[in-house]
This record gives C-alpha cells, sequence and structure tokens, in this order.
C-alpha cells in the first residue's frame, strides 16, 4: 500500500496538481487574510498599500514554491538559483522591452503612432507591482511547475507543445480577442518555455514576459486585449491592424509576432546547440 501510494504521490500529474494547488492556496490565504487586511489598516493610501502587498506577495509566491519543492522532491531547487540572476532579469526585461519598443520604432516610423501625452509616473506604483506579481504567478506555475515537470517526464518538445496551448487557454477568455492574438499566445508560451529549457531557471522567462507587459502600457497600447489596465504614455495607433495590432494591443501586430517567432527559432537553436533539449521517454517511463 505504502509503495502505491508513494508512486501516486510522485506521479507527474500528481505533483503538478498538488504544487499549483498548495502554492496557490499559500499565495491567495496569505494575502486575502493577512498581508492585504493589514497593510491596508495600517496605509491609508490604496495605491501604496497595494504595490506593498504585491511586492509581498512576490516574496510568499517564491517561499512557498522553494520549500515545498525542497521537501517534495528532495532536491536543490536550480529553478531558483542566483547563478546569472541579474544578468537573466535585466536582459530578459529589456528584450522583452526592446521587440515592442522596435515595434513602436517601425509604426512611428510609418506614420501610424503617435504620442498625445505623458501621463505621469503613478503607473510605477500599484499597477507596475500588479504586473511583477502576475508574471510571476504564470512563470511558476507554467514554467517552474507545470513545464519543468513535464519536460522532465515525456522531453522537451512535447512538454513545449502542449504548455503553449496550456499557456493561451485562459487568455483566450480576456476581451478582444483575434486569431492573431491566439497565435502570439502560442507563440509566447513556446518562448518563455525554451528559454527555460536554455537556461534552467525562471528569471530570464519571468523578466522577458514582465517587459513584454510593460511595454504596452508604457506606450500606451492595451494590453492583452485589457482596455483598464493605465498608460504612462498616451499613444495614437492608427493605420491597418495587421501592422498596429487590434484592440487586443500592439502584441497582435504581425510585426510582433514575426519578432516573437524569430526568438523562439534563435533560442531553440541555442538549446539544440547547447544539448539542452530532453528526449522523449519510453513508454515504461511514461508510468513511473
Amino acid at each position: 500500500m505504502n509503495k502505491i501510494l508513494k508512486k501516486v504521490l510522485y506521479f507527474p500529474i500528481t505533483k503538478i496538481v498538488l504544487g499549483i494547488g498548495i502554492c496557490l492556496a499559500v499565495l491567495i490565504g496569505i494575502q486575502d487574510f493577512i498581508s492585504k487586511p493589514i497593510l491596508q489598516s495600517l496605509i491609508s493610501s490604496k495605491p501604496i498599500s497595494d504595490t506593498i502587498v504585491n511586492y509581498f506577495s512576490v516574496v510568499v509566491l517564491l517561499t512557498s514554491y522553494y520549500f515545498l519543492f525542497k521537501f517534495y522532491e528532495k532536491r536543490k531547487i536550480t529553478e531558483l538559483s542566483r547563478k546569472n540572476l541579474i544578468l537573466e532579469l535585466f536582459g530578459g526585461f529589456l528584450l522583452g522591452f526592446s521587440i515592442l519598443s522596435l515595434v513602436i520604432l517601425i509604426l512611428y516610423a510609418l506614420g501610424y503612432y503617435q504620442v498625445i501625452s505623458f501621463s505621469g509616473f503613478s503607473y510605477f506604483l500599484a499597477p507596475f507591482s500588479f504586473l511583477v506579481i502576475a508574471a510571476l504567478i504564470e512563470e511558476i506555475f507554467f514554467r517552474a511547475i507545470l513545464y519543468r515537470i513535464l519536460e522532465n517526464w515525456i522531453g522537451t518538445y512535447i512538454a513545449l507543445a502542449i504548455i503553449s496551448v496550456l499557456f493561451e487557454l485562459p487568455h483566450i477568455f480576456n476581451d478582444n480577442v483575434t486569431i492573431l492574438s491566439v497565435l502570439l499566445g502560442l507563440l509566447f508560451g513556446f518562448a518563455h518555455g525554451i528559454m527555460y529549457t536554455y537556461t534552467g531557471r525562471v528569471w530570464l522567462p519571468f523578466a522577458f514576459h514582465l517587459g513584454w507587459n510593460f511595454a504596452q502600457p508604457f506606450y500606451g497600447s492595451n494590453l492583452s486585449g485589457l482596455e483598464d489596465i493605465g498608460a504612462i504614455l498616451k499613444g495614437k495607433f492608427e493605420g491597418p491592424e495587421l501592422i498596429t495590432g487590434s484592440i487586443y494591443g500592439i502584441e497582435d501586430s504581425i510585426l510582433s509576432i514575426s519578432f516573437l517567432f524569430i526568438l523562439c527559432t534563435v533560442f531553440l537553436y541555442l538549446s539544440i546547440k547547447a544539448n539542452k533539449i530532453k528526449p522523449f521517454q519510453s513508454k515504461k517511463s511514461l508510468l513511473e
């Protein structure tokens, strides 16, 4: 009985469900019943209290993941290693931000983008901290738990295909979804997965995700179909939707999608060259 129970407990699907469930429960529990009530009672400014709550939630999520899987899998948590931490955080953020900045530059050169006004620095409080915790939640759940376990179980290529679809599923229910935005979501999931494969850590895909998401409100674009996420620059997009992006945002532009595809190809090549691709396991090992 103990042998059967151990097999069930350490079966990959069980680890995924328990990992996401426990980390999510700890995050929501501490945020809703401890950090948020305490900070809102001590700080009258909601933007400031929300900012602190979001950054505290970052610490809670990373800590809960670290100790859960250190105990559960009895191993060193290399995916949260501090190796190349600064390089991957700053480099990833700059890469994500720069790709969409290049799209904006092209739109500006074509006369399809215009800056209307500057909205101020308030976005760098609660809205930016929300982008941070939202990106981290997705990377911990989709990359550190789901993709990591699937990749070790069924190999890199099948895991990439699965994670690309699963990553896009929640975004299908966003407002203003288009066919191009679905394609973008599939590529986005692939890009983050192959970045994780190449580095073996969550920092690069997390930072890229954050830089990509931050660039959109920075230039006054909607973010993944959401229209109420605020902006730093108020911009005017006027031109063919195929190039400027639909109401979904500039990430919906064929330019953004093309650059993202190139990025996927580059990291896939680097991963193959560095022998980071994990093979598909035998039928027997899939049951273990």
